[in-house]
């Protein structure tokens, strides 16, 4: 089997499930760059529904699909891959074709159109993981988990930069961008169904059954929601504390988020090959250390001179980058790696779970904390991730004891 290092681009094409299915991803993720970031304005401008009706529909919409999540684990343990993958897809076509048919000041429709998109939203990142997890192991795995994501968020940066150009045409460039979303997602969902890929649990190895239910991940769960607030610092964080407590121009805040996704696109394959002499849980643990370490050098930085702090936070806003690539490169490949085959879909649906929980509440949590100022914000966020970075450490302690304990007492039997 091809190392991470040495694996080339056709190989990590084909551990990600293959050509159509790469084709489907940059394709989905073209589809929802263009509309997730301006659902709310969608919302706002074309169906003229209030702010916090908006709001609460979109939030709903969010929570649902996570309710829907167990399900999905189960219907990927019962052996579909690219069907569940291609379902995740084509649900958020009815979504669109919802948000076109709203007429002006219905918010049932937008309500039910954001519930569908939030419910594909949702399902995909686990049906995804589980697709490439059947077609790659091991390392080769890591590094087809990491090239998706680099993809994807080519595709939706690609998205947004379309969708942001187009936005100077008022409601009806919003609506045109809906539909072609709408068309991205259903042209996704036909690439992901033909490439026909699904498992036969009745298959299941008896090792994997002898081993019995998927380990426990309680720390790595619980972890996960605190480490998924990164992904919101480019987005929400950094543009609140640029715009309130340092007054500086938005270009920075607009900088900073390009910066974000080419890293995350150019760094997210080399470093994960990179960080792969060492173990999963090591690395997790690692990219914990490094985002509270960015979290306090924002800290540092909001608390220079006029002029100073802005380009601070920018320069810090990479560290931040550089523990979300390491952070992305190693939790979903680490709970791969843990559960057994015959449980890896509802393991990964509590992942999802994990992960849909910390990006619906961090919103709530960063800007609720910053009005008290930096110290509450920075020194929260450092604090709260460093001791959950000491978790999922501590977790492998205790795992590692437990299969010496185990060893020495078949030895000595």
């Amino acid at each position: 089997m091809a190392t991470t290092s040495k694996l080339q681009p056709r190989a990590l094409v084909r551990a990600s499930g293959g050509p159509r299915y790469a084709v489907a991803l940059g394709v989905d993720a073209l589809g929802t760059g263009l509309l997730r970031p301006f659902l709310l304005l969608y919302g706002v401008k074309v169906l003229r529904l209030s702010e916090p009706s908006t709001g609460i529909a979109m939030t709903v919409g969010v929570v649902m699909g996570l309710v829907c999540m167990p399900a999905v684990g189960r219907w990927l343990d019962r052996g579909a891959r690219s069907t569940v993958a291609a379902a995740s897809m084509l649900v958020r076509v009815l979504g669109v074709v919802l948000l076109l048919a709203a007429p002006a000041g219905h918010v049932g429709l937008f309500a039910t159109a954001a519930l569908f998109l939030g419910i594909g939203n949702q399902a995909w990142p686990a049906a995804h993981a589980a697709l490439v997890a059947t077609v790659a192991h091991g390392r080769e795995r890591d590094a087809a988990l990491a090239g998706g994501r680099a993809l994807r968020n080519a595709g939706l940066g690609a998205g947004g930069l379309v969708a942001a150009v187009c936005l100077t045409g008022g409601t009806t460039a919003l609506q045109a961008l809906a539909a072609a979303a709408g068309i991205a997602y259903l042209a996704a969902a036909a690439l992901a169904w033909s490439v026909h890929l699904h498992t036969h649990p009745a298959a299941a190895s008896a090792k994997d059954r002898a081993d019995g239910p998927a380990p426990r991940m309680r720390a790595l769960l619980v972890a996960n929601v605190v480490y998924v607030f990164c992904l919101n610092v480019p987005e929400i964080a950094l543009p609140l504390v640029l715009a309130t407590q340092l007054h500086a121009a938005p270009v920075w805040s607009a900088a900073i988020f390009v910066t974000n996704t080419a890293l995350v696109v150019t760094l997210q394959v080399p470093l994960t090959a990179l960080m792969s002499r060492f173990s999963r849980r090591t690395v997790l643990t690692l990219s914990g250390v490094v985002l509270a370490a960015s979290y306090l050098g924002f800290l540092a930085a909001t608390s220079l001179g006029h002029g100073f702090s802005a380009p601070a936070v920018a320069t810090v806003s990479v560290v931040c980058t550089l523990g979300e690539i390491i952070y992305a490169g190693s939790a979903t490949a680490l709970v791969t790696a843990l559960a057994p085959a015959h449980v890896l879909g509802r393991a990964l649906a509590r992942f999802q779970l994990s992960t849909g929980f910390g990006l619906a509440v961090s919103p709530a949590v960063i800007t609720t904390l910053a009005p008290h100022g930096p110290a509450a914000l920075w020194g929260s966020l450092a604090a709260a991730t460093l001791l959950s970075a000491g978790a999922v450490a501590t977790e492998q302690d205790q795992g590692t004891r437990l299969s010496g304990c185990r060893r020495r007492a078949r030895a000595g039997s």
